[in-house]
């Protein structure tokens, strides 16, 4: 039997995981960056660190965010 992606529960979970984190995150970077003044004032260094014991997962994205 094949599956949809759209209807695999483990793809349409994982979709909705990466949207909270997705919006979660960029509403704390805006908030940290307005809470400290930082907006025009060049680059922000970020990092973005997913865990999963279960799994044996420790992945890490690190990155910059123009302040403008």
């Amino acid at each position: 039997m094949v599956t949809n992606m759209e209807t695999d529960p483990f793809n349409v979970s994982m979709r909705k995981f990466l949207k909270q984190v997705g919006v979660t995150s960029q509403q704390a970077i805006e908030k940290a960056v307005e809470q400290k003044g930082l907006k025009g004032q060049g680059k922000l260094i970020v990092k973005a660190v997913i865990t999963s014991e279960a799994a044996g997962l420790n992945h890490v994205v690190e990155g910059e965010i123009d302040l403008g």
